[in-house]
């Protein structure tokens, strides 16, 4: 049996658009995680990165959406000179 992951569900909707034409499109998917990721959102929170806890919530989304599919494709090309940096960049951001 595989290792559990913990799952998730993202609704994302169009509320409104710069050019001001009609906000219709939304998607809805679900994903895995190996992460926590509510509790990564509050150490986020807590260390106050950013000005406003809602950029901690989006990078924190943002961050463990795009780790995920990295990691689950890391030898992609499009990873393959990314990938050893971001492992940098985790580093520096735990330590914060």
């Amino acid at each position: 049996m595989g290792k559990k992951n913990n799952r998730y569900s993202i609704n994302l909707k169009e509320l409104a658009l710069k050019d001001e034409s009609l906000a219709e499109k939304s998607v809805e998917f679900e994903f895995e995680n190996h992460d926590n990721i509510f509790n990564i959102i509050d150490i986020l929170k807590s260390k106050e990165l950013f000005d406003k806890d809602s950029e901690s919530v989006e990078f924190a989304v943002g961050l463990k959406l795009f780790s995920e599919v990295m990691l689950k494709n890391r030898k992609h090309e499009l990873f393959e000179d990314f990938f050893p940096h971001f492992g940098e960049f985790m580093k520096k951001l735990k330590a914060m």
